[in-house]
């Protein structure tokens, strides 16, 4: 069975607009692609607008989150058109554990220092924490960019928790941001060993999409090119 679909989901201070680059790359290698809009007002929101892109699928998909996306992968990915996931600097928490379950025992990255309130129990992140944390590896101009267009969080979000874990059940591949000041790389390690997921090493900021997009965009495809040869 080919699987040609791939639903992006982002994750907390961004929105669809961080899968912007590897887009073009995906669907030059064929891929049809999907990139959702979180609300980011809750676990259960971000689920269903990701399940509303699951509906507009035509076959089997390969569902791809980043950050807080990893979570909303992991609570979606059980549906029985997901064909495997993968997590980019991602949340992977166990069913009945929160985003924030999973990563209370490591330490905070510096750049979450820089978190701000926003209208009723929001946050963004300041331009210094996306500049310096969030995505110090690009261009200051492209990381004001970023930062402008970031959605903001419901800080309820990273407290709920998921019901159920696909990647005990689901091929899994993760990207782990070896230089990332928002989630620990040595959590991101963790966190794939614990799913027995392929890994890729990167030296980027927590956002390798938007620093090194073709190495991403050739770890999405092949992950798609092996579950079509296995399924």
């Amino acid at each position: 069975m080919t699987v040609a679909n791939v639903v992006l989901v982002h994750g907390a201070f961004a929105d669809g607009s961080s899968w912007a680059k590897i887009i073009p790359l995906l669907q030059a290698a064929g891929l049809r692609v999907t990139s959702v809009q979180n609300p980011l007002t809750s676990l259960a929101d971000d689920v269903t607008a990701t399940r509303w892109a699951l509906d507009t699928q035509d076959g089997p998909v390969l569902l791809v989150g980043h950050s807080w996306g990893g979570a909303v992968i992991t609570e979606v990915g059980a549906d029985p058109r997901v064909a495997g996931l993968v997590y980019i600097a991602a949340a992977a928490p166990d069913a009945g554990q929160s985003f924030n379950d999973w990563w209370k025992d490591w330490p905070p990255g510096p750049g979450l220092a820089e978190l701000r309130p926003y209208g009723d129990q929001r946050l963004v992140l300041s331009l210094k924490g996306m500049q310096d944390g969030f995505v110090h590896d690009l261009p200051r101009d492209e990381a004001a960019l970023v930062h402008a267009v970031q959605t903001p969080l419901a800080a309820r979000c990273f407290d709920d928790p998921l019901t159920q874990a696909a990647w005990r059940d689901k091929p899994c591949w993760y990207i782990v941001a070896e230089d990332d000041r928002i989630v620990a790389p040595a959590l991101e390690i963790a966190t794939a060993e614990r799913m027995t997921a392929e890994m890729l090493f990167l030296r980027t900021s927590h956002a390798p999409m938007l620093s090194q997009p073709k190495a991403v965009a050739d770890f999405i495809i092949e992950a798609a090119q092996n579950l079509s040869a296995t399924t």
